[in-house]
């Protein structure tokens, strides 16, 4: 069977797909990854098929304006206001990304999965093969058990099924960039992802898990939430020795890392979390990522803090104390799995609702929002989440959960009897 997967945004959000595609790979399949270009590292080492696009809407990620509605989440009437602009400068940037898509499909596919954000169903149905939309966060199907997690507002339950309704509509607004490019009949409800052509339900996977959602999800039995997608490290990688030196050192450090997140000043980010490790005392290992943290410059780093580029979190985070991050689906997903507590400091999106959901389950303490993120209260996290055994047994019992799973393996079961 050969699949052609296709997906967007930061190193985060490419990740699990490329998970994806290496279980197909391994599962006999051929699989074909269409990504942006800046995240073709994530598919050479493994030895999969890379078909670069477009690196769409992520090039207005610095613009000083985002850094600063994603680092207070867009609040306000501000936040808002750049939110709108945010739609409507990628809209012509994800016309780039879906032409670039369009051409790579020309080499045919006998099914397409597709994230959100890309209308591939419609060049699925281009082709006169199935589509499933594979989707990293619980925001874009209904249901009754629980508000979407995008809506950053108390609402009575009788609404939550009608607060998904803004996500269906933004999806005409990717889905429009189809009607331009595809000689395709413009049929109702073309634009919804969760309908097929003939109008009967799509199958929907679910990257992410059930254990850490909301108790009485509702799905549909044609939505399978199959578990993280997690890619193991490249067979050719190997720790710095120097890291490897720092770990055997000293007792388990802490892991703190952003991911592709970058706030407004990322230099004060780094005072606060210099800070906070001096005030627990204990050793860190700093990913600097796409520069959410930035250390550079005096005064020089104490010895008790290596910082790292980046490195796999399946051989880091098992390594670590604890792990604190920003909240995305996959490092979420990696800490569960590694059987560490968390100390979650969410920026935007999704990355709320997945820190309250780590809090639920007792393997965090409170979230932190970036913007209100102090020495004093991180140092305070660190210390619940490493002083207190309830946390750590809780954290490596839902690990045990969590990687039972096999999420990708899940996956590509149902892939494959789609064929």
């Amino acid at each position: 069977m050969k699949v052609l997967i296709l997906t967007h945004g930061t190193r985060g959000d490419v990740q699990p797909y490329a998970a994806l595609a290496l279980a197909l790979r391994n599962a006999g399949h051929h699989a074909v990854l269409a990504a942006p270009a800046a995240s073709a590292a994530l598919a050479e080492p493994h030895g999969l098929p890379f078909a670069p696009v477009h690196d769409g809407p992520n090039t207005l990620l610095d613009d000083p304006r985002i850094r600063t509605a994603i680092e207070t989440n867009y609040r306000g009437l501000a936040g808002k206001k750049i939110a709108l602009e945010v739609m409507r400068a990628g809209k012509p940037l994800m016309a780039r990304v879906f032409t670039d898509m369009v051409a790579v499909a020309e080499d045919g596919a006998d099914l397409v999965v597709h994230g959100p954000s890309i209308p591939g169903h419609r060049i699925a149905e281009a082709l006169g093969v199935p589509s499933v939309a594979a989707l990293l966060q619980p925001v874009w199907v209904p249901n009754a058990s629980f508000a979407n997690p995008m809506i950053p507002l108390p609402l009575p339950r009788a609404l939550n099924r009608a607060s998904y309704l803004p996500f269906r509509l933004m999806l005409r607004s990717f889905g429009a960039v189809a009607d331009t490019t595809l000689d395709l009949p413009r049929r109702r409800g073309r634009h919804d992802f969760l309908r097929r052509p003939d109008g009967g339900p799509a199958t929907v996977l679910h990257g992410f898990s059930r254990h850490l959602l909301p108790s009485g999800a509702d799905y549909p039995p044609q939505v399978h939430t199959t578990g993280f997608w997690f890619l193991p490290a490249a067979p050719t990688w190997s720790p710095p020795q120097e890291l490897v030196r720092f770990l055997a050192d000293g007792p388990a450090p802490l892991y703190i890392g952003f991911g592709s997140m970058a706030g407004t000043d990322p230099h004060r980010i780094g005072r606060v979390v210099l800070d906070a490790v001096r005030l627990t005392g204990m050793r860190a290992v700093l990913v600097s990522g796409w520069g959410g943290i930035a250390v550079d410059g005096p005064p020089a780093l104490p010895e008790e803090v290596f910082v790292l580029d980046q490195a796999p979190h399946d051989w880091l985070f098992p390594r670590m104390a604890a792990i604190v991050h920003h909240g995305g689906s996959g490092t979420t997903g990696a800490a569960l799995a590694s059987g560490r507590p968390q100390i979650i400091c969410p920026f935007v999106a999704d990355q709320p609702f997945w820190a309250a959901r780590a809090h639920a389950a007792g393997v965090a303490p409170a979230p932190l929002p970036q913007r209100h993120l102090t020495a004093q209260g991180l140092a305070a996290a660190i210390r619940q989440a490493t002083g207190e055994h309830a946390m750590a047994r809780r954290a490596d019992r839902l690990a045990d959960a969590v990687r039972a799973e096999d999420g990708t393996k899940a996956a590509v079961t149902i892939l494959e009897s789609l064929s």
